[in-house]
């Protein structure tokens, strides 16, 4: 049993997983209260699939980039009950988790995040062996410097406002995802976890940490 959790943004997210189907899901916007929602909202879920905390196996956590509220709020969560319950920890970077809902196409896919003062964290993908996969380092730019670096057909997904999406609506290379698959969702979190824990790759509880937006360097994975 797995349970995944997703803080990076207002946008949280939990999911129990047994390896074959989604126990349990539930994601909603939180207006900076991830301290107070977070806990019950696991102990909830873990109720409502007839589970408690020693039922679980492996935890997984979204590792950002993200807010340092959230991501802190999410990773203190997880950590605690790893140490609690001796359970091993594995962190899935938070635009892999994005990239994951679009259907693989032969294109280049730019995932962001509001990185907030008019800027956006993006991570760019591509398509390999039907998957995608991360393609250099995670940027922090403003709109205008992502048109710029589009210079061939690309999907764009993530939080993408109502700003964004209209000024891409006409524009020749970039097909913005529909806002169903550019929501981030926490059962991907748990399937890419899944897939890394039957794979034997785990994170060391010590030194796991965080990946936070930054302004204007590139953000390191």
């Amino acid at each position: 049993m797995l349970l995944a959790v997703d803080t990076s943004t207002q946008s949280v997210g939990i999911a129990l997983f047994d390896g074959n189907q989604i126990l349990c899901e539930e994601s909603w916007i939180s207006r900076r209260y991830h301290t107070v929602e977070l806990a019950n909202a696991v102990q909830s879920n873990l109720s409502r699939a007839g589970l408690s905390a020693a039922d679980l196996h492996v935890l997984a956590i979204a590792s950002g980039p993200g807010s340092f509220t959230g991501l802190r709020i999410g990773m203190a969560l997880i950590k605690g009950i790893a140490y609690t319950h001796q359970l091993p920890v594995i962190g899935i970077p938070t635009l892999d988790i994005t990239a994951r809902a679009v259907p693989v196409r032969d294109i280049r896919l730019a995932a962001v995040l509001q990185a907030g003062r008019n800027r956006l964290a993006v991570g760019w993908y591509k398509a390999e062996d039907g998957s995608w996969v991360a393609d250099g380092l995670v940027e922090n730019l403003t709109f205008d410097e992502l048109l710029k670096k589009i210079d061939q057909p690309c999907i764009l997904t993530g939080e993408i406002n109502e700003e964004i999406r209209q000024a891409v609506e006409d524009h020749d290379l970039i097909d913005a995802a529909c806002p169903t698959l550019a929501l981030r969702n926490p059962k991907y979190l748990a399937e890419l976890a899944w897939n890394r824990w039957q794979g034997g790759i785990v994170d060391d509880i010590l030194t796991l940490s965080p990946t936070y937006l930054h302004r204007g360097d590139p953000i390191p994975g």
